[in-house]
């Protein structure tokens, strides 16, 4: 069974699992993959409990305001994964991507597997794009701080992000309206950060916060979206990486 950590946020985690229902899609209901959604929606905030421009993990944190709200999340994280655990899930997927910040404490701490989002968009990236290609990210300013993306992008790839000002008046906006369920407003206003990427020549967009593809593809099909030549959705590419996981098992 696949266990789905979700609530961060909400439409996210349910944009997840109607991905991975519809591109699995059964003839009967016995068909469709097991998998359980635990939308713990009170994780504390990811991007407010950075706070620190560090790729290191919480053992090294040395400011300690810095340090209780990394480890906050962690605990937090590391409670809804148990609960998956306990529930017979044989692997874990956390439909939020700056959540993977916490990945590596998470993973020791939990001993079962999660399926790492930038990394597998990583590879997919690899299957579509010449080397040394312009990519850009939209994403949390708490992603971008922390390069999760970059890890696994920079040594192959350009990553191009907005600017400062198109950052807040489009991404961030964009990301807080899809939470308030202001989705086609949201899809209005993420149009500038989006043609800012597209002017930098960016080969393709990874659209690295999970609440964007909901933005951005708003009322569209899932063919749609599998069909688009220029963005790159990590709950999609998540999906299809969980269920070659489930197959397997």
């Amino acid at each position: 069974m696949i266990g789905i950590l979700g609530g961060m946020g909400t439409q996210a985690g349910l944009d997840f699992c109607n991905k991975l229902a519809k591109l699995y899609r059964g003839n009967i209901d016995q068909d469709y993959p097991l998998f359980l959604l635990y939308n713990k929606s009170n994780i504390p905030g990811r991007p407010e409990s950075i706070g620190i421009h560090t790729k290191k993990l919480s053992n090294k944190i040395k400011n300690k305001k810095n340090k209780k709200k990394y480890l906050s999340v962690l605990k937090s994280l590391e409670n809804g994964c148990k609960l998956l655990k306990k529930s017979k899930c044989k692997f874990i997927v956390i439909p939020c991507n700056t959540a993977h910040y916490w990945y590596n404490d998470l993973k020791d701490k939990i001993k079962l597997p999660i399926i790492n989002m930038p990394e597998e968009v990583f590879y997919y990236t690899k299957k579509k794009c010449k080397k040394n290609s312009s990519i850009g990210l939209l994403a949390t300013e708490g992603t971008l701080k922390t390069g999760i993306y970059n890890k696994f992008f920079d040594k192959d790839y350009k990553l191009i992000f907005p600017n400062k000002i198109t950052q807040d008046k489009s991404v961030n906006k964009a990301i807080r309206l899809v939470k308030m369920g202001k989705v086609k407003l949201a899809n209005k206003i993420i149009k500038p950060a989006i043609n800012y990427l597209i002017k930098k020549k960016c080969k393709k967009i990874i659209l690295g916060c999970t609440e964007l593809p909901i933005a951005i593809f708003a009322f569209k099909s899932l063919k749609t979206i599998k069909s688009s030549k220029i963005f790159l959705d990590p709950n999609l590419i998540l999906a299809n990486a969980a269920m070659k996981k489930y197959k397997n098992k």
